[in-house]
């Protein structure tokens, strides 16, 4: 097969070319569009504040729909066949391409940006402060975002595995909807070049946001100030993983790196616990959960309506789902690809609870040790983030633990191995989505994939260097309204498609059909 036909360059070239377009004004003029930009979020969050909380709250009502109705027990492949799979490996895939990367890089001091602006009537820096900063934590690795990211895989899940339709795409999935002459036309590129956008600006901040993890731990190290120089080698490390993660494939790439960071990671959890503040993590930890589950509902609807000015969890509560609504697509799509075999249920709920699970584990240990350091008074943690050294002052705490310098280096290769399987999963997904092999059948080219993670390090390295990564950031956040939309599209495209199969009878697991009968 000819190498040029493996990618669709009609959907590819404008996705990359409006990018660059966008960079550019950006990174000659940073301060002012980033000034623009902001004013323009800043309108959304007053105005549409109470849209965003209720479509956080409905994707869950529809994930639970679809989970415990007749959809739940559709299998998304053969119903005869093994899942691809085992549990514990799927849900590995999934919590390293879910939270993995960011949970490291806010997972310890998430907590301080609601200790430092609590909501109204707390004292900030006080011990309620810090109970509320440590349950938002948690709230924010909750159903919400989960259902958010998972809720576009059952109608992708279902044209590639169920229908074996050729190309794993959003204009595909839609093809039931809009008909033929939409799908195949002008209204099914828009949709394809949208999705390419927020994944390949998505994945140009990501690696931007993730390289400060490993440069300011390498840094108090080393003794190095960290510079250019340093973020460009830590990227190329960085770059070099997941390209050969990305060569081997799913199967040899990111399936062992997931489960094998899975394992290394509790083996830190353990030791911070036994080497550190355990009694005060395990204790703060159970005050936090029921303070998070008596104040949820706050959480998920509270706007600030009769307190004036918005707090931190208002705010910021609106940006995390609206990022999160960009990346929707990228997680819906892959967890399609690596569902086969699994139900519908199975693939919402385990999306669901284990990346939930493990996050507030993350948040649990990662923040308690943070919050315990604070209080006496070893760190002045909520001064270095106040000062917007909050990524440097990772490396402060964790040198406070027995073989601080060793804990450093444990949570850098934890780190570094989360954001390898990110961009890894990154890089196949967007492979999958622009190759033109049939999707149903082959895996996306490993050239392709190797040629993507080097346009989205380029583009990255590029805006690090000259500026334009906060706006792109704020550009990733404003995206999630037209894919909102999109979302409750797919959403209507699977039941549409289900029922007009009538798979709920013809394709699920005969233990189901004897079950039912």
């Amino acid at each position: 097969m000819n190498r040029k036909k493996l990618i669709d360059y009609k959907i590819f070239i404008p996705s990359l070319l409006i990018i660059i377009g966008i960079s550019i004004p950006f990174a000659l003029y940073e301060a002012e569009s980033l000034e623009l930009l902001n004013s323009v979020f800043d309108y959304i969050v007053e105005v549409f504040t109470w849209g965003y909380l209720w479509y956080g709250i409905v994707l869950v009502v529809a994930g639970l729909y679809l989970s415990f109705s007749k959809y739940g027990q559709v299998v998304l492949g053969n119903p005869k066949e093994k899942p691809r799979f085992n549990l514990f490996e799927y849900a590995s895939i999934l919590i390293a391409m879910g939270v993995g990367s960011t949970i490291m890089r806010t997972g310890m001091l998430q907590w301080t940006s609601v200790a430092n602006d609590p909501p109204a009537g707390v004292e900030p820096g006080s011990a309620e402060a810090l109970l509320w900063g440590n349950a938002y934590s948690m709230f924010l690795w909750g159903l919400q975002v989960f259902a958010i990211f998972v809720m576009i895989a059952p109608a992708m899940g279902y044209i590639l595995h169920v229908k074996k339709r050729p190309l794993m795409r959003i204009s595909e999935a839609c093809r039931d909807i809009f008909g033929d002459k939409f799908t195949d036309g002008i209204g099914g590129k828009i949709f394809d070049i949208l999705f390419l956008i927020s994944i390949l600006s998505g994945a140009a901040v990501t690696l931007g946001l993730g390289a400060p993890i490993i440069t300011h731990n390498l840094s108090h190290l080393t003794g190095f100030e960290v510079t250019f120089t340093m973020t460009i080698i830590v990227t190329i490390v960085w770059v070099c993983l997941f390209s050969l993660s990305a060569y081997l494939g799913i199967e040899k790439g990111i399936k062992r790196l997931s489960t094998w960071n899975m394992y290394l990671a509790g083996i830190f959890v353990i030791f911070i616990l036994i080497g550190g503040p355990g009694v005060f993590i395990l204790n703060y930890f159970s005050d936090s959960v029921p303070f998070l589950l008596s104040n949820y509902l706050n959480f998920s609807l509270d706007t600030q309506s009769v307190h004036g000015e918005s707090s931190h969890i208002q705010s910021n509560t609106v940006f995390w789902f609206a990022y999160s609504a960009t990346w929707a697509m990228l997680h819906s799509v892959f967890a399609a690809k690596i569902s086969r075999g699994r139900t519908i249920k199975e693939m919402i709920l385990t999306y669901f609870l284990a990346p939930t699970l493990i996050s507030w584990i993350a948040t649990g240990v990662l923040g308690g040790l943070g919050v315990h350091r604070y209080l006496n008074g070893d760190l002045a943690v909520l001064d270095l983030v106040e000062n917007e050294a909050r990524m440097a002052a990772i490396p402060e705490i964790l040198s406070t633990l027995p073989f601080g310098e060793v804990s450093i280096i444990i949570f850098m290769i934890v780190a570094l191995i989360f954001l390898t399987t990110t961009l890894d999963s990154t890089t196949y997904t967007v492979a999958a989505y622009t190759s033109t092999r049939d999707m149903s059948k082959f895996e996306p080219p490993k050239t392709l994939r190797i040629i993507i993670a080097a346009i989205i390090t380029a583009l990255a390295l590029v805006l690090m260097r000259i500026g334009g990564l906060a706006p792109l950031e704020v550009i990733s956040g404003l995206m999630g309204l037209p894919i909102i939309v999109i979302q409750f599209i797919l959403i209507y495209a699977a039941k549409r498609m289900i029922d007009k199969d009538k798979a709920w009878k013809h394709n699920v697991r005969q233990t189901q059909l004897k079950r039912s009968s």
